[in-house]
């Protein structure tokens, strides 16, 4: 018959010692509390969960971005309301691709930030970039800012989703459902290709397969309804084009005259074909570097 352990041994006191510290190993660490104040941007990590600061955002000022302008002023309009503790939506920003959609949301955070900056009492809007990947992790995400005094953007490009991929659930339940619902101080701007972020092929399979085709594709269709604000951003004219090009080139100062200027855009735009502010952009980093003129 097996002895039993005297738990006031040494021996004993000595194991329980070595279990503890396995033990305090093998459990995960401590979530640190996140420091807001590091920075005005952030990109959220869902494992392990933190908030990586953004010391300098990648953005353009936003009086550079040329031919978006209804969608521009809704969108500050919306989320300056949101900045000042009032009723705001989420955002859809969907459409032609290159045509600013990710460098309106960033630019607009810097407009409203430098706006709000001298008012007593202000607090520095935020914004978190969460990856496509990551959308399952919404809810910790917002359990982590709910609690902050500081408004936040929470932000997506480029956030669709496919067949096989039911995480769109999880956002329907997050943007707008759930018994907690969206925090007062949070709203989601998301970028996409897609008007209804879910192809065209997936929404007409679940039309001939289903026993209610209506119902199943307004499953699919009240995702993009969860966004109150939808901005929808086409393909250019050339006006436009040219408008964002010059705009460009004189904030920078590239010492070319127009005609050279024009010229060369069009030919840009044609060898590529395509029109849209991100193809305005590739040619006047092009240009510049013909230049040997830096873009500070």
């Amino acid at each position: 018959m097996t002895k039993p352990l005297d738990l006031s041994s040494p021996d004993a006191l000595a194991l329980l010692a070595r279990i503890a510290t396995a033990l305090e190993k093998l459990a995960p660490d401590a979530t640190p509390a996140p420091d807001f104040s590091a920075a005005d941007a952030f990109v959220w990590h869902a494992s392990p969960p933190s908030f990586a600061p953004v010391p300098r955002v990648n953005r353009v000022e936003i009086n550079l971005l040329q031919g978006i302008d209804l969608v521009r002023d809704l969108l500050v309009e919306n989320t300056d309301r949101f900045a000042r503790g009032l009723p705001a939506n989420n955002a859809l920003l969907w459409g032609a691709r290159g045509m600013g959609k990710s460098s309106l949301v960033k630019a607009v955070h810097a407009d409203i930030n430098h706006r709000h900056a001298s008012q007593p009492g202000f607090k520095a809007l935020k914004l978190v970039e969460i990856h496509r990947e990551d959308i399952d992790s919404l809810p910790l995400l917002m359990a982590a800012v709910r609690l902050s005094d500081h408004p936040f953007i929470l932000f997506c490009d480029d956030l669709s989703f496919d067949a096989e991929d039911t995480s769109y659930k999880s956002l329907k339940a997050v943007l707008e459902g759930g018994i907690e619902g969206r925090p007062a101080n949070v709203v989601f701007y998301a970028t996409s290709n897609r008007r209804h972020l879910l192809p065209r092929d997936m929404m007409e399979n679940e039309r001939s397969t289903a026993i209610n085709p209506g119902e199943a594709v307004e499953e699919k269709v009240s995702l993009s309804d969860r966004f109150g604000l939808w901005l929808g951003f086409h393909r250019c004219s050339q006006d436009d084009y040219l408008s964002m090009v010059f705009a460009y080139a004189a904030h920078y100062g590239l010492k070319a005259d127009q005609e050279t200027i024009r010229a060369g855009a069009i030919e840009w735009s044609q060898t590529r074909g395509n029109r849209s502010g991100r193809t305005a952009w590739q040619y006047i980093q092009d240009l510049a570097g013909r230049l040997e003129q830096r873009l500070d």
